[in-house]
């Protein structure tokens, strides 16, 4: 009897095949993504770089989950991991825990990321790229452009950006449907997202960070709430112990959010959301309070609770109350979710020019793939024995891919850091991966009063 349960079991990645119809199987859908394969090959700067290193183990964790293949790294990694990563304390044994394959000689034929200085790479084949970094900015260029970033000022979210687009790029170009995937310069600044912001000719890296937030409310522990927390956790807390978190979700881990969440790993013990990402926070040295009930406008924040809210609800009903809690600020993100619109994503902030309540109307918005014209792999599982139930379920389920969310957090944070300086906001960054450079800015004036959100010490 075919398995009932596979929305709960099948790589929010791999899905993109069936619902593209490219597939005719769950098989063969399998097959095409374990078909993929990534090199990363890293040169010796990254021993002394916490960003080449933030950006090292984001594109191995985000890069592992979408090239099923596998992801060899290539290079000297016994260095002193600069980050924190579990109980790890070299960068290899990070990326062997990220399940990261390591290598001295570096295979061809696949598409590969050079992350540090990597003198006279060989072989390199059709596709390849270097992440690279300077303070607040971050991005990759295609190996045969000679220009890079300086790669100076240390700020760790550039270095998760740079990886994550890496992956992007390098996904894309294996995927198809994007013949400028790897042949194009794609970056931004995380102080000035601006469209038309040229990031790879800036001369102005933004400002040496001075303080770190402190107290955070954490709504949803997905694939967005996860990847937040991936990059914050590399931010350099001296006393990580005064971070407070309050963590709220209602649902449990499934073998699926491997494909998506950077915090989760197959194979995946059924347990509450809040309960898993507590005890990594803790690990970290957070300290974390946890609500286990559907976010709703029906309770108040209190007074010494966090006051920030950060939210990565797929759910546009509890997206329209975030403002009715008693939040003083709000930082929200929403990705795509089907085959071809996974690669977009949104973030806000409110207050705003408008409202949570208008932006979303309280009107759920799902996306429900179509029964009456079964894509082939959907129709083979009807075949199989599974139900109307099950497939509904299952062609519900949206199409995603880490890497993705973990871009999108770097956009979140660098909010979250601006406003623990005093700095400017954004009410609305739109864009997509297929093409940055399009992306949208627009400056929230309703954030021009300081607002101290809790901060912190950072380790110098």
């Amino acid at each position: 009897m075919l398995n009932q349960n596979l929305s709960e079991t099948l790589s929010r990645t791999v899905k993109m095949a069936l619902d593209s119809g490219e597939a005719a199987t769950l098989a063969e859908a399998e097959t095409i993504f374990h078909n993929y394969q990534l090199i990363i090959e890293v040169g010796s700067s990254i021993a002394t770089s916490s960003t080449l290193q933030a950006a090292l183990l984001t594109a191995v964790n985000a890069s592992r989950r979408a090239f099923l293949g596998g992801v060899t790294v290539c290079g000297c990694l016994n260095f002193n991991l600069l980050i924190p990563w579990k109980e790890c304390k070299t960068i290899e044994s990070a990326v062997i825990d990220l399940k990261g394959k390591v290598m001295q000689t570096v295979p061809a034929d696949h598409p590969r990321i050079i992350i540090g200085n990597v003198e006279n790479p060989s072989g390199i084949g059709e596709f390849a790229v270097r992440a690279t970094f300077d303070g607040w900015v971050g991005g990759v260029i295609p190996l045969d452009d000679a220009r890079r970033l300086p790669e100076k000022q240390e700020f760790t979210p550039s270095g998760v950006l740079a990886g994550a687009l890496a992956v992007s790029e390098a996904f894309q170009y294996v995927r198809g449907g994007n013949p400028t995937a790897g042949r194009r310069t794609v970056g931004l600044s995380l102080w000035r997202p601006e469209t038309g912001e040229e990031w790879l000719e800036s001369n102005k890296p933004g400002p040496q960070l001075q303080y770190l937030p402190a107290k955070l409310w954490l709504i949803r522990l997905g694939h967005l709430g996860q990847a937040f927390l991936w990059t914050l956790g590399f931010l350099p807390f001296a006393r990580p112990e005064e971070v407070s978190l309050v963590l709220q979700d209602f649902d449990l881990l499934s073998d699926a959010n491997d494909s998506t969440s950077p915090l989760t790993f197959a194979p995946v013990k059924k347990e509450r959301k809040t309960r898993a990402i507590a005890n990594w926070c803790e690990q970290r040295g957070f300290r974390t309070s946890i609500n286990e009930r559907l976010f709703a406008g029906n309770f108040t924040v209190a007074d010494h609770e966090p006051m920030v809210g950060i939210c990565g609800v797929d759910n546009a009903i509890a997206r329209s109350a975030l403002e009715d809690v008693g939040f003083a600020r709000v930082i929200e993100a929403g990705l795509g979710k089907g085959e071809h619109e996974y690669l977009e994503f949104q973030v806000h902030t409110f207050p705003s020019h408008d409202t949570a309540k208008k932006q979303w109307g309280g009107h759920a918005i799902d996306y429900q793939s179509s029964q009456d014209d079964l894509k082939p792999a959907y129709a083979a599982l009807k075949r199989e024995g599974m139900d109307e139930c099950g497939l509904a379920t299952l062609s519900g389920r949206s199409v995603g891919a880490c890497f993705v969310g973990m871009l999108t957090s770097t956009l979140m944070i660098a909010e979250l850091l601006r406003m623990a300086h005093g700095a400017h906001a954004y009410s609305l960054i739109d864009g997509s991966l297929r093409s940055l450079h399009r992306r949208q800015a627009i400056v929230n004036e309703k954030w021009s009063d300081p607002f101290n959100p809790g901060i912190t010490e950072l380790r110098t």
